[in-house]
């Protein structure tokens, strides 16, 4: 089996970091377009059929891909020199919360029971697990760091979080540009990190819920750790772009409860043809509008695009995570059976098509899912 040389291989095709001796996930394909994924070690090694392989995403273990200027191939790639604003995410990640949450606790059952009725959805109290008002978080001093941090594009390019926080802007910079261009003026958003539970003016919710968005406190909520779920659990190829996915959808709803939409899922039905499940559709949609001017809006402070490369490989992620969470792939993976009548998110067919839908036509006048 012979030795990859890292040190000397074309760019694109070598990892980065130091030979640390760490597993290394590697996602690539063969010559013949086979897509694989090689737990490798440094050096890094050819498959065992001494096979070329083409490295398309590399994640090292325990934290992010490799930046740019180490040679690495990069998908997902912020301007290294824009400001992030981190006044637009709050972390609560370290805090505790006074009492018991949501009465639905954690755990892979209780994630499962929730995400049939909630995934990717809003707030807590639509499915009845509020307790009866917001508990804020007692703020431990570890939290929030994401201002000491997360100052710089390049910080993005290496921390998930900030990654998170460069998401946002670059959702909200494009929301602000388009209620601009349609002569309306967009209300921001904020979102909160946190870890396990989270008290919101929508009820008291668990990790357990996925990443929601509160119209009460008009603000996204969103547990890092759910995105390991996401490729662990429920199958997903993971990446960068399918965070990005979950959080420009999440922005969805609230765009949807600026406009008035948002309030049309809330008259308790379910089915493949719901209002419920329109409008996650629609926010499937907005995300995919989102990803199709990301590279080419103007970062508010800079002038420059916060967001300078997206990659065919980076949408397939996307794509491949709004598969993973459709109602018939849910139901099938943890019942055994698909109930199209208690449908509340759109099948994994649907949930591509509109996400397409938004990336192919940009336009958000194209995402009308009630029609």
């Amino acid at each position: 089996m012979a030795g990859f040389d890292a040190a000397n291989a074309p760019r694109g095709e070598r990892p980065c970091g130091q030979s640390n001796g760490r597993l290394q996930l590697v996602f690539g394909q063969t010559g013949g377009g086979r897509r694989i994924r090689i737990l490798l070690t440094f050096p890094l090694m050819h498959p065992k059929r001494g096979e070329r392989v083409e490295i398309i995403r590399y994640s090292a273990q325990g934290g992010g891909l490799c930046p740019a200027e180490s040679g690495g191939w990069w998908t997902v790639q912020f301007d290294d020199d824009a400001d992030l604003d981190t006044s637009e995410v709050s972390d609560s990640r370290g805090s505790r919360i006074p009492g018991g949450g949501a009465t639905i606790g954690g755990g892979i059952i209780g994630f499962v029971a929730l995400v049939l009725g909630l995934f990717f959805g809003v707030g807590p109290d639509q499915l009845g697990l509020s307790d009866g008002g917001d508990q804020p978080a007692a703020t431990s001093p570890s939290a929030a760091r994401l201002d000491q941090v997360c100052k710089k594009g390049s910080d993005a390019n290496t921390r998930e979080d900030c990654r998170i926080v460069a998401v946002v802007n670059s959702v909200q910079d494009y929301w602000r540009d388009e209620y601009a261009r349609r002569g309306g003026t967009y209300s921001t958003a904020s979102t909160k990190l946190f870890t396990q539970r989270v008290g919101t003016a929508c009820g008291p919710a668990t990790s357990a819920v996925g990443p929601f968005y509160c119209p009460g406190d008009r603000r996204v909520y969103l547990d890092l750790g759910f995105f390991d779920e996401l490729r662990t659990t429920f199958g997903s190829t993971g990446g960068p772009f399918a965070q990005a996915y979950v959080v420009a959808h999440e922005y969805g709803h609230h765009v949807q409860n600026l406009m008035g939409t948002l309030a049309r899922a809330q008259d308790g039905r379910t089915g493949a043809n719901s209002a419920a499940v329109r409008v996650e559709l629609q926010a499937d949609c907005y995300a995919g509008v989102w990803a199709r001017h990301a590279t080419t809006t103007p970062d508010e402070k800079t002038g420059r695009p916060l967001l300078t490369r997206l990659t065919d490989e980076d949408i397939r992620d996307g794509l491949d995570a709004a598969a993973a969470v459709g109602d018939d792939r849910i139901q099938e993976r943890f019942q055994g059976r698909v109930t199209p009548e208690s449908w509340t998110h759109g099948s994994a067919a649907q949930r591509q098509q509109w996400f397409r839908q938004g990336y192919r036509t940009g336009d958000m006048a194209r995402c009308d899912t009630f029609r």
